[in-house]
């Protein structure tokens, strides 16, 4: 059973059109403040950044932000966490949170969130970390990237055993409940899809 004391969570500095996205946010930082779970995030106060940061810290939870010192001004960065990580770049703002939380998740969001999941998925198939990975699938927004990785694996680009790295639920609880009690084994990336 994986322990999960700090969590980083990568999410959009927009709020998106549909209201799911917002209360998803909202809904996750009640349990990770009931579950006194540390978020670790990108220290923005716009957003589902915002939203998810303020709820944390509204139930009383503790929260991290680690943002650069370029995009403090731009993602308007929040003014009232627990500690705030100024960096100086978007690859040791990455880097830093990797090492902040035992795990990672997804919530929706643009091409940052996108950039943020893929490095931490290949960093697991490379060995650099072990901590558990997810995407919440609220309102059908990852369809079509858990169809894409199955794509990966018709053609021969990513192994079973590596897409299976990330777990996929729709909703909160049944996400952390899956990363914090299945085991997982990335494979050796040079293995031909096929071989495993």
């Amino acid at each position: 059973m994986t322990e999960i004391k700090s969590l980083l969570v990568y999410c959009g500095a927009h709020e998106g059109f549909h209201p799911k996205f917002g209360e998803a946010a909202k809904g996750l930082g009640k349990i990770l403040a009931r579950e006194k779970i540390k978020l670790i995030y990108g220290g923005g106060s716009i957003g589902l950044m915002g939203i998810l940061a303020n709820e944390v810290l509204k139930n009383g939870g503790e929260v991290e932000g680690v943002i650069p010192d370029f995009l403090n001004v731009k993602e308007i960065g929040h003014k009232s966490l627990t500690k705030l990580h100024l960096v100086k770049s978007m690859h040791e703002r990455k880097a830093v949170m990797e090492k902040l939380c035992d795990a990672a998740i997804a919530l929706p969001g643009g091409f940052g969130t996108m950039d943020e999941i893929f490095e931490m998925l290949t960093w697991k198939q490379l060995g650099l970390h072990k901590k558990p990975i997810g995407i919440l699938n609220q309102h059908g927004y990852y369809n079509h990237f858990v169809l894409q990785m199955n794509r990966m694996v018709e053609e021969g680009f990513l192994t079973v055993a590596n897409r299976d790295l990330l777990f996929v639920a729709e909703t909160i609880p049944e996400l952390l409940a899956m990363m914090m009690t299945t085991e997982q084994t990335a494979q050796e990336m040079w293995i031909q899809p096929g071989q495993e």
